[in-house]
């Protein structure tokens, strides 16, 4: 039996004709590793995915979780906008909208095009919904009047948002406690990260080609021209993905007030997102869906590190191959090192991790996952 302070969790995912991230140029996200160029999922995008999932394991179905919006919108459409054809005047709502984009985008938040996209929890949005609210019901037949009183509600808006901070177990919802969050215009309401995702990269060098295609138009006859009515090309990519998240128990648990329940619900679910969701862009033309062929969870009470390394010579693009490497890499690190971390390892071939305990199913693995960052010991 060992501490569990961190969980940290290996997949392994494989994808054919895909461009699952792509960068400014439309083009797959790429990194350089081990003098091999590699395809690359940013942890943003792999992130959001997991954040917006609808499915079993979805993050918004935790009993006693809050949601959570990221937008540079919200003041907009969820704080004045229950305000806007209730009979208030005009000039009075774009004071009060002024004074509350400010507060919660920056000194220059009433532009849109200074604003940037911010977490916040429904617990957060419902309270500054209210005291616009009551500013409009007090003043909202008189713009000067409603302008002064928003002014004075701004003054006191850090101290009472901190107020409600303290008071409520997941004021930035469900993602603002799993992922963390930063608020330039209020250094209080920063929120650290529980969970750490690692771009994951191809174990392999990049896969790639030029996907030339041609759009026909159904109402053109032959007669009238036989070419195509659109040509076009984008890149398309194959690979064998390796993944890498840590979750950190005790920041999770601080930022859902203690709720060791539920911690050990979001562990669960974690394990189950990283294995099921595809970070899928053009789903139409390429359905870039895949689950997980190879994870290993191992809980522990040291640094975490990842096993990146066992792929810095690119491998074959193969699952088997793949979890031969990683376990020849984590014995050398189990022995250099001594860490003594508890493993379980679910895999689609026959492989063996270090240490490790081969679960059957994915359900079982969460299941584990789940028991650990409940209780704090493996």
């Amino acid at each position: 039996m060992s501490d569990a302070r961190f969980l940290q969790i290996h997949s392994l995912h494989g994808y054919s004709a895909v461009l699952l991230n792509r960068d400014d140029s439309g083009l797959a996200k790429r990194i350089t590793y081990g003098d091999a160029i590699r395809t690359r999922i940013s942890s943003q995008c792999l992130k959001r995915h997991w954040r917006v999932a609808d499915s079993a394991y979805a993050l918004q179905k935790i009993d006693g979780a809050t949601a959570s919006v990221r937008s540079r919108e919200t003041v907009t459409k969820r704080v004045i906008g229950p305000l806007e054809g209730a009979g208030h005047d005009s000039d009075a709502i774009k004071a009060i909208s002024t004074a509350f984009q400010i507060a919660v985008y920056g000194e220059k938040g009433d532009k849109r095009s200074n604003r940037q996209p911010l977490l916040l929890g429904e617990p957060e949005i419902a309270y500054l919904a209210e005291e616009a609210q009551k500013i409009a019901r007090d003043h909202g037949n008189e713009a000067k009047a409603a302008g002064v009183a928003a002014a004075e509600w701004v003054k006191k808006s850090k101290a009472n948002m901190r107020a409600l901070r303290d008071n409520c177990a997941m004021p930035g919802g469900i993602a603002a406690a799993l992922f963390g969050r930063m608020v330039t215009s209020d250094v209080e309401a920063n929120i650290d990260a529980a969970v750490h995702v690692a771009h994951a990269f191809t174990v392999h060098a990049a896969e790639s080609e030029s996907d030339y295609f041609t759009v026909v138009d159904d109402l053109q006859r032959a007669e009238e021209d036989a070419g195509a009515d659109h040509i076009g090309e984008t890149e398309l990519t194959s690979g064998l993905f390796y993944g890498y998240v840590v979750l950190d128990r005790g920041t999770l648990l601080a930022n859902l007030g203690g709720d060791a329940e539920i911690a050990g619900d979001v562990a669960a679910r974690l394990v189950s997102l990283i294995a099921t969701v595809s970070p899928g862009a053009k789903l139409g033309p390429t359905a870039p869906y895949g689950y997980a062929s190879w994870m290993l969870v191992e809980a522990g009470d040291r640094q975490p590190r990842s096993l990146a390394e066992a792929f810095r010579e690119p491998c074959r693009p193969a699952t088997r191959t793949a979890g031969e490497k990683a376990a020849q890499h984590l014995e050398k690190v189990d022995a250099a090192y001594e860490t003594g971390e508890e493993r379980r390892l679910m895999s689609l071939e026959d492989a063996a991790m270090p240490g490790s305990v081969r679960l059957p199913s994915l359900n079982e693995l969460a299941r584990w996952s789940g028991a650990v960052v409940r209780t704090g010991s493996a």
